[in-house]
């Protein structure tokens, strides 16, 4: 239930008390509002208020404050909150620049695709339709020229109840396809969890690694990340087991995702990965129900005060069959497109799809709007 959150609350805390930023009221022309409003990052998305949250012995109280305001309510905060809170404002501010993979400079100003191609015979949507490997490049090299940014090939499903697969069978997978794509000039992705996979992705020509665990579920994954300098994608995960989806019990599962993905990123950047290599993923449908999936999407703003890019990943997933009288993976594509422009107006940076032509598409309506807003 919603609890109003006031000035003196914040003065009266517990020591365990967290508080939390979000990017709300966005606005379409933001230069008849001045000084009113911010740009989050150097995105194409502003916005008019905070919503800001005080987590304070289990409950949870908001408020709604004009960003011309904001310095009041943190002026009214303890020194450890109101840090926390020029923290997160500073990383909604903070320009995210580009990807650089290999050769291919990925520009961050705007969403780009990230295209979902599965070498595995049991993904929960395309398990087998790609496991020829020469099949499986010419996939890859079809989704580039339909317009995504970057290919994002992955060895292992991670679907609820998948088998866990040794990290040689992986290997041998995803090897051959991302060679001949990045020899082919494609930035690639390696969708893993396993160092030697990394690694022999990596050494194949593989510029990014996408880690489901967040780099929690292999001991000497972080250590590959580093030494090869490459940015990383961190995703929630309930669970750094072998089934990811486990153990999915939220107190609020904002706040729970956003405390999780903040631990990792200080761990990470302590570990010598540079905050301009991270790039964050709230991991919907992973040991989440519909409510919960919901929740993540509307509130996926908060997570750019972390500093870092967003990646936002819910093509054919299970919420939208949920919510369309059970439609089939393969019958998902409406709700596909209307989550991942969601996203797109929240800000997020990267959109991870299997239909590339489709959500370019959408993603050059939004593009449009947003010239002819800001022109008009």
């Amino acid at each position: 239930m919603f609890q109003p959150l006031t000035k003196p609350d914040l003065g009266k805390t517990w020591e365990d008390a967290r508080v939390y930023l979000r990017p709300t009221c966005f606005v379409d022309r933001p230069h008849e509002l001045d000084e009113h409003c911010l740009r989050i990052a150097d995105t194409m998305v502003w916005f008019a208020a905070w919503h800001v949250s005080l987590r304070d012995d289990g409950a949870v109280k908001s408020a709604v404050v004009p960003v011309a305001e904001l310095d009041g309510w943190i002026a009214a905060m303890p020194d450890r909150l109101a840090e926390a809170a020029k923290a997160q404002r500073a990383g909604v501010a903070r320009p995210r620049g580009n990807l650089q993979l290999g050769e291919r400079t990925v520009r961050l100003g705007e969403p780009q695709l990230m295209g979902i191609l599965n070498v595995t015979p049991d993904s929960f949507s395309d398990g087998g339709k790609h496991v020829d490997a020469a099949a499986a490049a010419e996939a890859g090299f079809a989704m580039g020229a339909a317009g995504a940014a970057i290919v994002d090939v992955g060895g292992e499903s991670t679907r609820p109840g998948a088998p866990l697969i040794w990290e040689g069978d992986e290997i041998a997978r995803i090897e051959g396809v991302v060679a001949a794509l990045a020899k082919g000039g494609v930035a690639v992705s390696i969708d893993t969890r396993k160092a030697a996979v990394m690694e022999a992705a990596l050494a194949a020509g593989a510029h990014l690694v996408n880690d489901i665990s967040a780099l929690r579920y292999d001991d000497r994954a972080m250590e590959v990340v580093v030494q090869a300098g490459c940015p990383v994608v961190l995703m929630h995960a309930p669970s750094a087991k072998s089934d990811p989806h486990a153990d999915g019990t939220y107190a609020h599962v904002l706040f729970d995702v956003y405390d999780m993905l903040a631990e990792r990123v200080a761990a990470c950047v302590a570990a010598g990965i540079g905050r301009a290599k991270i790039i964050v993923d709230p991991g919907l449908g992973f040991g989440k129900g519909v409510g919960e999936n919901l929740t993540l999407v509307n509130g996926l703003a908060l997570f750019h005060t972390l500093g870092c890019p967003i990646l936002f990943g819910a093509s054919r997933k299970r919420m939208i069959g949920a919510l369309d009288n059970e439609a089939p993976a393969d019958q998902r594509l409406g709700g596909t497109v209307a989550l991942h422009y969601q996203a797109a107006a929240h800000g997020a940076q990267l959109l991870r799809v299997h239909d590339i032509a489709e959500n370019r598409q959408a993603l050059r309506v939004w593009r449009g709007l947003r010239d002819a807003a800001l022109t008009a």
